[in-house]
Order: structure tokens, then C-alpha cells, then sequence
């Protein structure tokens, strides 16, 4: 296993970040040394049917002893955006790394129901919070980056960018968002950003737990084998230091596969059954 990076002196941002793997990544990198700042729309414990707040995500950062700052944000709303990223700069004066994970993925989706037996709005759910909201903060966050001399940004995505996962507007939204973190980086690619796409596995999230508790649907889940919240966070953490970051940009990789080269483990030493590259379904094994 690999020293803990050390991400001191550096500002993230976080989308997403009241719950699941949006929360991980923003407690690790918070717990790495970096300033985060962290969006959601659930203020505090209770307002939402699922647990996760801002206000406890700053509190349980506290006992990392890190800091996070939770910023009330809808990525439907383009002047929220623009709101959060003018109070990073007035108060930081500076972003080094942005972790896009916002997505809104109806409550009501069952995995592989026909896309015609969904509604149309659908779509715009998927891709208006998940796609669309990743080139917003990404437009943002670029400007900035060039400005401080550099940066890394990582899309939350999925193996639905390339096979059929959950429904047709998720895969076709992070297929996009995969093209995003491509074409992205090629014009990044001067300035010393660096643009990464990175496929979680199973997570354990709140409603991955809830879903499993209650027997709901026909989902299959490998809870045995599944990431923690933070994993991807851990990794996130490694690569945002890794020496072959440039070398990296503009691809997309498992969070097995970075793990594995950069010596991350899961807080217990363990490590996930997810595949070890985007191309491949071969289970790691510690």
C-alpha cells in the first residue's frame, strides 16, 4: 500500500456530495489535507427520506480533521452554479480540482424497463443533472485551472458509456460524458489540466443499501464485492498527485484499475471485486 497522498494547500470542488460516492470522494479528499467544497440540495439531516446533509458531511470532516464547506446548490439551476464557483474564488482564489458527480436518476427506474414504457422526461433528468451539469461546472472550473496553472477533473461515470445500464438515457448520458472528459482534455491538454473519466463499481450508497433492505425491483447487487462510499475518493486522492496524471488524461478507467496502480486500499485493507479495466471484467483479487 502506497503513503497516504497529501493534498494540502489544494482546493476541490465536489458535486454531489451530500450522499454516496459524491460524499466519499469529498471526505477523502478533505482527509488528504485539500479545502473542499461541496454541493448539495439536502441542507440538513431529515429534509430528505434518505440520510446524508451538507451539515453532517461538515461535521464528519471535522472529526478527519478536514474541512469541508457545503454549498446548496441545484445543477438544474445555472446561477446556483455560477453563484458556488464565484464564492470559491472570492474566498479561495484558486481551484485545483473538481470531482463531477452530480445525477439525478429518477426514483421510480427499474433496471432495463423500455425506454418507451418510461417518460420522456426522463432524459432530461439523466442528462440535464449528470451530463449537461458536467459541462457547466467543467466551463467554470477550466478558466480557473489555466489561471492557478493547472488542475484535474474527474467525471463520475460508469460502464453504461459503452454497454446498456439501468435504462437508455443513463447509458447515452454517460457515453456523453465520457466524449466530454475526451475532447475536454485534447483542449486542456496545453494548459496543464488534466480531464479524467472514472467507472465506480458497485457502490455501498444510501439508496443501494435501502434498495437491498427493502428487496425492491429486479436489481442484482454484488454488496459482497462492493466499493465503500469513500473508495473512489481514495483513488481520486492518489491520481491527483500520481506522476503519469498527464499521461492519463483523457481516458477513462475503473476505479479498480487506478487503485491497483496507485496502492490504494479500503479503509479495512481490502479491496473490491470490481474489473480491472474498462475493457475487461476480471475480478482483483488483494
Amino acid at each position: 500500500m502506497s503513503a497516504a497522498p497529501c493534498l494540502e494547500g489544494r482546493v476541490a470542488l465536489v458535486t454531489g456530495a451530500t450522499r454516496g460516492i459524491g460524499r466519499g470522494c469529498a471526505l477523502e479528499l478533505a482527509a488528504a489535507g485539500a479545502t473542499v467544497y461541496a454541493t448539495g440540495r439536502t441542507l440538513r439531516e431529515g429534509d430528505s427520506d434518505l440520510p446524508g446533509s451538507l451539515e453532517s458531511l461538515e461535521q464528519e470532516a471535522r472529526t478527519l480533521a478536514g474541512r469541508i464547506f457545503g454549498v446548496e446548490c441545484d445543477h438544474r439551476d445555472d446561477a446556483a452554479v455560477a453563484r458556488g464557483f464565484e464564492r470559491i474564488e472570492r474566498e479561495q482564489r484558486r481551484l485545483d480540482l473538481l470531482v463531477n458527480n452530480a445525477f439525478l436518476l429518477p426514483d421510480e427506474i427499474e433496471p432495463d424497463r423500455p425506454f418507451w414504457q418510461t417518460p420522456i422526461a426522463w432524459w432530461d433528468d439523466m442528462l440535464g443533472v449528470g451530463t449537461r451539469s458536467a459541462y457547466v461546472t467543467l466551463h467554470h472550473a477550466a478558466p480557473r485551472m489555466i489561471e492557478g496553472g493547472g488542475g484535474l477533473v474527474v467525471n463520475i461515470s460508469s460502464a453504461g458509456a459503452r454497454a446498456l445500464h439501468l435504462h437508455v438515457a443513463y447509458s447515452a448520458g454517460k457515453s456523453a460524458l465520457d466524449r466530454l472528459t475526451c475532447d475536454a482534455a485534447a483542449q486542456l491538454e496545453a494548459h496543464a489540466v488534466s480531464v479524467v473519466s472514472i467507472w465506480p463499481y458497485f457502490v455501498r450508497t444510501e439508496r443501494l443499501m435501502q434498495i437491498e433492505h427493502e428487496g425492491e425491483g429486479d436489481w442484482e447487487h454484488d454488496i459482497a464485492g462492493a466499493e465503500s462510499q469513500r473508495f473512489v475518493g481514495r483513488t481520486i486522492a492518489a491520481l491527483a498527485v500520481a506522476e503519469d496524471l498527464a499521461q492519463r488524461s483523457g481516458g477513462a478507467f475503473t476505479s479498480a484499475e487506478l487503485a491497483l496502480a496507485y496502492g490504494v486500499r479500503e479503509l479495512d485493507g481490502g479491496f473490491p471485486d470490481g474489473p480491472l479495466s474498462t475493457e475487461s471484467e476480471a475480478s482483483p483479487r488483494s
